[in-house]
């Protein structure tokens, strides 16, 4: 072949920058010491210019001419910021025409095999039940799955992603949690503690959040109960529902530990009694806003919600401000039959749907549940939501890089109407099935994941506030208000500009004698209808709505420019007093989008393909019969054929095979590692994943090996001062003097010369005294102590002679209102608290006290109040005194009516 001319070489170079931007990974800047660099002059020029600023040249880059490989020893292998400094300056050299630092693109295994079975085993006893992941049941005829399957198939389950929720705790010992448990994502709001365990009573009142927790990652394959949608997920939970629920209860919840925490998940809201209007509150509203901005390092906390269950009562999610908030995903819910729920709301702010129950013959969701059992009676949006943020999860481990808005918009892209009822099932301008009931219709997990795969951030949001429209109108009943608004998208600002729509919210005042009469209704330029309200039955209130925010997501993709239309209809249920109508006081609309096409990109990519791929120019007859068609996308500098095994040069790795072909691959597949010659060559025997073709070069282990963090070599077991992290498979070191543990901080055997104390190792001191962590030596006890944890007598383990344990503290005698109970199971005097109604008391219980407080009388071991006895005379037995009375009926155990009738109580017969 000739050689190509200049303009070719630019080209190919382009489209590699090109297809390297666009590959999913490579938003988040991790840079290397390595640079790519292009001089003029040929490989001495290259070779002064390296040796001048400390680089060393590694040569020409593949088969690009001009374009070199420079080193730089002395700087960060790793590094989140680009290197200045005399870095700078090799760019201002005449013949250095560019330099790029080079940063790490991540590429994800896909571990899709071919041939495998449908559908995998679990040996959870309730798999085979779980129709909402495998729809495979013959028997009930179930028509369409959330293809959670696919998604495990590819390879994803969650792994490395975190989700918590926010509810009424989480049994965190469960056995199908306890694995996934994750105490940094976790915290007790209710006790202001870090264990996030529920309440336990009679009723099992508290099992809200444990059952949410084992949809999303209850544990597979250890033959207990069931499994999460994301079972290699890590779960915590927020205890916060078991309490008063105030603003800075929902603020703390809401903002826990935001840079390691992925997914929050509630499934709690105002009361769906289809009469409350009530959302987030200011602090509630700022962790939600901080979450979006700085949670996860800047791409944002995901908010996942369920819509409600208010459907009995005719509720409308428009007036919850959660599910109504651009920052949630609303999720709703949808029977196996694909029918609307009985307790369904609908609203138009609703993203999506997954699986709940339906009519009480409905099949419902099985999950773990209180006391270390599990269930299979989940139901309502409740289920929906757990359901949708594991979904999402598996989404986040396909690319950890998406933000909060790249979930949105795959979810919107991806979800599907599919067999779901709905009679307002309708397009969008931009294309988009959507509905009330179940907005972009169900969510789909395979789909989720190879959107993710491949996806490219969308362009920065803009939010355009458009003037409000302050004209009074009269709201008459059984008639409607038509207002008319011009929206320009704020063209005449950059920084606000909107031109492709997302979220679109209305904010509303209006006046009215009974608000469940109002239905609102927003149509878009593009004419989407969206029901903004639907009337309420049962909301009589005359407050109206001030500067209410209603959110629809059913313009998503449509331009925002234009006349859009808010009608608002009252419709009388019952009598009012028409004398005074309703007013719309203002309105304003909020439009939240792009100002450039959210998938620009994706576009662009294919029209560069085109481009690379037309037919050559200035071919002579003798190369005729050269191969003029397009390259595989893996080719990097021409090919002979379509074919991946056709390339002259790939553009990332190639596998070499024994009949001395090899093929393009755009990463080394598993099991070899890619060299700087682009190479895929062998990794050691059971390394999966490697570095190098060295033993010590493991960075994952093949089935039934573990990577010991410290040497880089594959184990089959742990060694001692190890312990095996499932999560990662990985030896890990335990904390410092463990010679056994079962996570870091959780010793269960010491070193020689140290004992253990609870979960860690502290050094074996003598009796009477205790190890000082910061002098690291044993100190005494306090005086009063016999063996003690640390200094000071509260410290006290066990009290030393003479002394008295009383209320963890030793004593030389027991203190007011205590007496000595000699039954200790270790032989120890202890002081325990006489009876609350004693002054001092001789032993336990009411009836052992020997002095009363100020204004009671001693009778008969009895404090009771002296002033206010009733006693009976023997003219009053006959008459049938209150005090006999109480005496008749057996009463006197009532500690009030005893104080009441004192003497009479005491007597005898």
């Amino acid at each position: 072949m000739g050689r190509a001319p200049k303009w070719c070489w630019d080209l190919v170079f382009s489209l590699v920058l090109f297809l390297g931007v666009l590959l999913p990974f490579s938003r988040t800047l991790m840079y290397t010491n390595h640079w790519a660099v292009r001089i003029t002059g040929g490989n001495e020029e290259a070779n002064a210019i390296a040796s001048k600023y400390g680089y060393r040249n590694l040569g020409q880059i593949g088969s690009l001419k001009d374009y070199y490989h420079f080193y730089h020893s002395r700087t960060m292998k790793r590094s989140t910021i680009s290197i200045r400094g005399t870095h700078s300056f090799i760019s201002m050299e005449p013949k250095v025409e560019w330099i790029q630092q080079q940063v790490v693109k991540r590429r994800i295994k896909r571990d899709f095999k071919a041939g495998a079975p449908q559908y995998p085993y679990f040996n959870d006893p309730k798999w085979s039940s779980m129709w909402y992941i495998h729809c495979n049941d013959d028997t009930h005829h179930c028509q369409s799955d959330m293809n959670i399957v696919g998604a495990w198939r590819r390879g994803y389950t969650g792994r490395n992603v975190v989700v918590t929720i926010l509810d009424d705790g989480i049994e965190r010992n469960h056995p199908d949690l306890q694995q996934n448990y994750d105490q940094m994502a976790s915290f007790d709001v209710n006790g202001n503690d870090w264990d996030p365990m529920p309440r336990y009573d009679a009723s099992n009142e508290n099992k809200h959040g444990t059952r949410c927790a084992g949809e999303v990652a209850a544990v597979a394959n250890n033959s207990h109960c069931t499994i999460g949608v994301a079972y290699n997920a890590k779960i915590g939970g927020v205890r916060m529902l078991d309490g008063d629920v105030t603003d800075m209860v929902e603020a703390k919840s809401l903002s826990l530990s935001p840079q390691h925490i992925d997914i929050y998940s509630a499934s709690w809201g105002p009361d769906d009694d289809g009469k409350t209007v009530d959302g987030p509150a200011s602090l509630a509203i700022r962790a939600f806003e901080n979450g979006i901005r700085q949670g996860r390092g800047g791409l944002g906390s995901i908010y996942v919600w369920a819509s409600g269950n208010g459907g009995r009562s005719r509720d409308h999610c428009s007036c919850d401000g959660y599910t109504n908030s651009i920052y949630t995903i609303s999720i709703s819910s949808t029977a196996e039959s694909g029918k609307k729920p009985w307790y369904l709301e609908e609203c138009s702010s609703t993203l999506a749907t997954t699986y709940s129950s339906g009519e009480s013959y409905d099949r419902k969701i099985i999950t773990t549940d209180l006391r270390q059992r599990c269930t299979d009676s989940h139901t309502g949006t409740s289920a929906s939501a757990p359901m949708a943020a594991g979904i999402i999860a598996l989404a986040l481990e396909a690319n950890p890089y998406l933000n909060w808005r790249d979930v949105q918009h795959i979810i919107v892209r991806t979800s599907r109407s599919g067999h779901l009822n709905a009679p307002d099932w309708k397009s969008n301008a931009a294309g988009y099935r959507v509905s009330h009931l179940y907005g972009f219709g169900l969510m789909d997990a395979e789909a989720m994941v190879k959107e993710a795969e491949r996806w490219k951030s969308v362009p920065p949001q803009h939010s355009c506030v458009e003037n409000p429209d302050k004209q009074s109108r009269t709201i008459r009943p059984e008639h409607h208000v038509r207002a008319v608004y011009k929206a320009t998208g704020c063209l005449d600002n950059a920084n606000h500009r909107v031109i492709y729509l997302e979220h679109v919210v209305v904010r509303v005042t209006i006046s009215h004698p009974r608000r469940g009469d109002l239905a609102i209704y927003l149509t878009s330029p593009s004419g989407t209808k969206s029901q903004l309200l639907s009337n309420r039955l049962f909301d009589h209130s005359m407050e109206g709505f001030k500067s209410w925010e209603f959110m629809t997501t059913h313009c998503w993709g449509e331009k925002a420019a234009g006349d859009w239309i808010l009608e608002i209809h009252d419709s009388p249920s019952q009598l009012r007093n028409f004398k005074t109508p309703g007013k719309l006081k203002e309105w304003s609309l909020v439009l939240h989008g792009t100002s450039i096409h959210p998938y620009t990109s994706l576009y662009t990519r294919l029209d560069q393909l085109k481009v690379r791929s037309s037919p050559r120019e200035d071919v002579s007859d003798d190369y005729a019969d050269e191969y003029t068609g397009p390259c595989h996308t893996e080719c990097n500098n021409g090919c002979d054929g379509p074919g991946p095994q056709q390339c002259i040069d790939c553009l990332h790795y190639f596998l070499k095979f024994k009949n001395n072909t090899r093929t393009c691959v755009p990463e080394c597949p598993s099991g070899f590692f890619g060299d700087e010659k682009k190479r895929c060559k062998k990794c050691w025997s059971i390394c999966d994943v490697c570095v190098g073709s060295r033993s010590d070069q493991c960075t994952s282990c093949k089935s039934g090996y573990h990577l010991n963090e410290e040497t880089n070599v594959c184990i089959p077991n742990c060694s001692d001062s190890f312990y095996l992290d499932k999560g990662d498979n990985m030896c890990k070191r335990c904390s410092e003097n463990c010679r056994k543990c079962s996570a870091f901080h959780h010793c269960t055997d010491c070193r020689p010369g140290w004992r253990l104390q609870g979960q860690k190792c502290v050094f074996s001191c003598e009796a009477g005294t205790y190890f000082n962590s910061l002098s690291r030596e044993c100190e005494k006890c306090h005086v009063s102590c016999a063996t003690c944890a640390g200094p000071g007598q509260e410290s006290c383990t066990q009290c030393a002679t003479d002394y008295y344990l009383e209320e963890w503290r030793c004593v030389l005698s027991c203190s007011l209102g205590y007496y000595i109970d000699q039954a200790s199971e270790r032989g120890e005097k202890i002081c325990r608290r006489c009876d609350a109604s004693c002054l001092t008391c001789a032993g336990q219980g009411e009836r052992n006290c020997s002095t009363c407080p100020s204004g009671y009388n001693l009778e008969g071991g009895v404090c009771v109040v002296g002033t206010v006895c009733k006693d009976a005379t023997e003219e009053s037995w006959a008459e049938g005194s209150f005090c006999v009375l109480v005496k008749k009926n057996s009463l006197c155990q009532r500690k009030v009516l005893q104080q009441l009738c004192c003497r009479t109580c005491s007597l005898k017969g």
